[in-house]
This record gives structure tokens, sequence and C-alpha cells, in this order.
């Protein structure tokens, strides 16, 4: 069965190339948000498998919406993408219960590689 994906992120051409990664892999993209604030509301609506989430975003960022999503559901799959130099927010976002984090510009490979990891 196909894994249901929520996409996060502030810019709609990353939101693109990611869902045509996936899809073209036989995921499931069920919605997409452009930011934190939106991006708890699709979780609590959609239920995905996994959320795919971008760090930096205006409103709520990634983080902040991590920790928000996986206060109402602990068993939340959560990889965090962040650009390059952002280490300390990605040691953030793992502490705070992201399961993997990929680095920008996106390599296909290194998406599915993340995502197979942890969901299947």
């Amino acid at each position: 069965m196909a894994k249901n994906i929520l996409i996060v992120d502030d810019a709609a051409f990353m939101r693109m190339m990611i869902k045509d990664i996936l899809t073209k892999n036989g995921y499931n993209v069920v919605g997409e948000a452009e930011n934190g604030a939106k991006a708890c509301e699709k979780y609590n609506e959609l239920k995905p498998d996994l959320v795919l989430m971008d760090i930096t975003m205006p409103e709520v960022d990634g983080i902040a919406a991590l920790k928000k999503i996986r206060g109402g559901d602990p068993n939340a799959m959560i990889i965090m993408c962040s650009a390059m130099g952002q280490q300390a927010m990605v040691i953030e976002a793992i502490q705070a219960g992201a399961k993997d984090f990929i680095v920008k510009p996106f390599q296909p490979e290194r998406v599915l590689e993340a995502v197979k990891k942890v969901v299947g």
C-alpha cells in the first residue's frame, strides 16, 4: 500500500520537486502546507504516514510545528529538510523527535533513502 505523505515547505517549487520525486516512486502525497501552522492543521486533518518538513518557514517554523505535532501524536513520523549550514537546528529537530533530515538542494536518492528508512 502506498504511504501517505504531507509536504511542508514555504517555497512552492520545493514542494513540487519533492512531490515529483515521491509520486514517481509510488508514494502518495496527500497534502501540502506552506508554513508550520498549516502543517499542524493538515496533519490533524489528513493523518499522514509521514511529514517532510522544512525547518525555516514564516509564521511557525518547522521545529515548532514538529514539537506541536509530536505533542499531539508522539508516534508522528517527521523528516526535516534544511539548507546547508543549519546544523544546530538539525540537532534540535532530531532531539525534538524528527526521524531524519534531508539537506537542500535535494538529491532524489537521498530523499527516497530517508523516506524508505522511516516508513518503508
